[in-house]
């Protein structure tokens, strides 16, 4: 079972599931280059070592500390997954990929003012089917989940990850079995679906 809507349990060596979505549930990826940026977000604050804009700003790298797992960008909600290897990284983490995006979009859409609705929600997750049902969920978010381009399906199923996406703490769960066949079995699916729901009510 994960704990339910929380980043009181703040500890290492654990799976967390993140989520946000704007606030009024309004649109936070008006397009493409939205998500694209965004993802872009994720990468550089992974990047093995620390990004250098062409300003000169050095950013702080969370490699070996924070590893992404899993991730799907929706029009107005993002879902990601996290291996937490030190305490209090998270936190930081999404602090900083806030912050970077609330101001890109603030300045694209001339705009003022809180994008998101609160601050992160986080789970703890802490089973085995649970962590495998999870990403299900999160991969199948988009309609046309099989052809989608803002999830880390791809990574799941044949293309190669990049340094910054590390699917393998998951990937491992299913020795050798197929993820796609997992992702197709949508009565196993429906049985988690009302618990998951309940871990992202507000």
């Amino acid at each position: 079972m994960p704990v339910r809507n929380t980043i009181r349990f703040d500890v290492d060596e654990c799976f967390y599931h993140v989520y946000n979505r704007g606030i009024n549930k309004q649109i936070i990826f008006h397009d493409d280059d939205d998500k694209e940026f965004f993802i872009n977000l994720l990468a550089r604050y992974l990047a093995p070592e620390s990004v250098i804009d062409q300003h000169g700003n050095i950013y702080k790298t969370y490699n070996n500390k924070l590893e992404l797992l899993c991730y799907c960008l929706m029009d107005n909600h993002f879902h990601l997954m996290f291996y937490q290897n030190e305490k209090g990284v998270l936190k930081d983490y999404m602090q900083s990929i806030a912050n970077s995006y609330i101001r890109y979009f603030n300045t694209k859409y001339e705009r003022r003012g809180p994008l998101f609705e609160s601050r992160y929600k986080s789970s703890l997750i802490e089973t085995q089917p649970y962590l495998e049902h999870i990403t299900r969920y999160i991969h199948l978010n988009p309609k046309d989940w099989q052809t989608y381009k803002y999830s880390s399906l791809p990574y799941y199923l044949n293309e190669e990850s990049p340094e910054w996406f590390k699917p393998e703490k998951i990937l491992e769960l299913f020795d050798g079995e197929s993820y796609l066949e997992f992702m197709k079995d949508y009565e196993d699916h429906k049985a988690m679906l009302d618990e998951i729901k309940y871990e992202l009510a507000d």
